[in-house]
């Protein structure tokens, strides 16, 4: 993934060099020849000129400014070695850069654009094991600002993603919007950040979690630096999607987080249902993953520290095939990188801090059975016998049954867009929501992102669709043609934004007229972002009850 970008680093240092001097002579003489040499004044005018510095613990950090924004990307937050926890920066002198994005976590090679790519624009960057970097956006400096902070936790489960990786993340606008302070962070995936080599003695203890770990001591620094920023360590929100949802949702089962964080959203992912679980039996599976890893690369349980030389790459493909390996013998449809329920790292049960936590939680209208997935992009133009014939394909004799409940959810949509309804979704969301409720001392917000994008026929709302409306990102030319880039659209992304931003403030998402009533199990009220939004009852039982069971997943 991206590694083209690296393949001949002193060929494109060449280019660049050579490039720069030819185009930035041509220009400096078109620049004489017409007398338009920069002047001294044009050149401090410079916002950048004098770019601002921040004192954290570890050092002074030189920022940038991008309109009103203080910007400062690719912060050092921890620093460790293969399979060991984070530690703490080791302080530097003078003044370090934070102008440019830090190294990614490195990640399974990509061979081809995913279907959503259009929609969902990505981008790519180097890779370094060392990835403990993190950014901030905010309108102020200085400790006096107290601003609330949101902290996002990047999606791509823990295998793959990125802090930089969408379009969408980009924190600046939520900032400027909102007047907040946003930070990003990278952390480590995949067998870098979960392998469990615990069996081969203490000192790899606790190497399956270290990605997640990586996680606490992105917080923890925040807690320490963030008042430099203008950030209040005291109002601190979490907030991620998929994967990331997963993560943000994990905090509130660690007792290494209290005091770290303070609300949580949690978008299209993560669960509260550990409590089922046999650590036990969770822990022994992870061992036979690493165990199988070794005997993929030759290597016996007492050659263990020689598991830290391997080629990432080489590693990674000896992980991947014990996931397949381990899956099979244990008769499980697939294992993954994931970070289990330990009741010692993460706990089955929430933690009793964490009944203060306010939590919102949501899905998006198709998540990954929409029309990017399924269909032939024409929905909108069917006629009456298409809808019928779909409709009866896929539905059988419930379908009368399917559409009166789906009507009775979405009046405003079309009968066939129940063809692409992810209602399954809902019941993470809901199941989370009150296991909350259980002994939770705040209340819980629940919504549905329903809009679709009026681009290539009518995009149902897929898989991180609304994260660009949560970081008001929709003038970004990337995000803009994407999305439509219409009127109705931007009016939406302040509905969104604005949630996301007064639940961060107050624990309460509710905006003037637009009242964001709690979620109970006897009355699922839920927002409903659309062109229409409100907040209404979604009782969707019966509708989930109805409908056919998705797809398995791939991989």
């Amino acid at each position: 993934m991206g590694n083209y970008l690296l393949s001949d680093p002193m060929n494109r240092r060449r280019l660049l060099s050579g490039g720069a001097g030819l185009i930035g002579g041509t220009l400096a003489g078109l620049a004489l020849q017409s007398g338009c040499a920069p002047s001294r004044e044009s050149a401090q005018a410079s916002p950048n000129l004098q770019p601002p510095i921040v004192q954290v613990k570890g050092g002074r950090l030189r920022g940038f400014r991008d309109g009103k924004t203080f910007t400062f990307l690719g912060i050092p937050y921890a620093e460790a070695e293969r399979f060991e926890l984070p530690k703490p920066v080791k302080p530097w002198d003078g003044v370090k850069n934070a102008q440019a994005w830090g190294p990614i976590c490195p990640v399974p090679e990509m061979t081809a654009p995913g279907p959503d790519e259009f929609v969902f624009p990505h981008r790519y960057w180097l890779q370094n094991e060392h990835c403990q970097f993190l950014n901030v956006w905010t309108q102020s400096l200085g400790a006096g600002a107290k601003k609330p902070v949101m902290v996002w936790m990047h999606g791509g489960g823990f295998t793959n993603g990125s802090s930089m990786e969408s379009y969408a993340y980009d924190g600046k606008n939520l900032s400027e919007y909102g007047d907040v302070v946003t930070v990003s962070l990278n952390h480590r995936l995949n067998i870098l950040g979960t392998l469990d080599l615990s069996a081969y003695g203490p000192a790899y203890e606790n190497s399956r979690y270290t990605g997640t770990a990586d996680l606490v001591a992105a917080l923890q620094w925040v807690h320490d630096n963030i008042e430099a920023f203008g950030g209040d360590p005291g109002n601190v929100t979490i907030f991620g999607q998929s994967g990331g949802g997963g993560k943000v949702v994990r905090m509130l089962l660690m007792p290494a987080a209290q005091g770290l964080f303070h609300k949580v959203i949690a978008q299209s992912g993560g669960s509260l249902n550990y409590r089922d679980t046999d650590p036990a039996k969770s822990i022994k599976t992870q061992q036979m993953i690493a165990a199988a890893t070794l005997k993929n690369l030759g290597l016996s349980g007492n050659q263990i520290d020689k598991l830290k030389a391997v080629p990432y790459q080489q590693l990674l493909a000896a992980g991947t095939s014990a996931l397949e390996a381990v899956a099979k013998q244990a008769g499980l449809p697939r294992a993954a990188w994931d970070v289990i329920a330990d009741d010692k790292y993460v706990m089955r049960e929430i933690c009793d801090w964490a009944h203060d936590i306010p939590l919102m939680s949501g899905s998006v209208f198709s998540e990954q059975m929409g029309t990017l997935q399924r269909g032939d992009g024409r929905k909108n133009e069917w006629s009456q016998k298409e809808i019928d014939d779909n409709l009866a394909a896929a539905y059988g004799d419930k379908k009368n049954e399917i559409v009166a409940e789906f009507q009775k959810l979405f009046p405003r949509n079309k009968v066939q867009d129940v063809l692409y309804y992810a209602a399954s979704s809902r019941t993470g969301v809901k199941q989370k929501l009150a296991v909350k409720l259980e002994k939770g001392r705040t209340p819980v917000y629940s919504y549905l992102f329903a809009y679709e994008y009026p681009v290539n026929g009518g995009t149902t709302a897929f898989h991180c669709s609304e994260i660009a409306f949560a970081f008001h990102n929709l003038a970004e030319p990337h995000i803009r043609v994407a999305t439509g880039g219409t009127a109705e659209g931007l009016a939406l992304q302040d509905k969104v934004a604005t949630a996301w931003l007064n639940f961060a403030r107050t624990g309460n998402p509710s905006q003037p007229g637009l009242e964001f009533k709690p979620y109970t199990v006897q009355d699922p009220q839920t927002m409903v972002f659309d062109a229409v939004t409100e907040c209404r009852p979604f009782p969707d039982d019966k509708l989930i009850s109805l409908m056919p069971p998705p797809p398995p997943r791939r991989g």
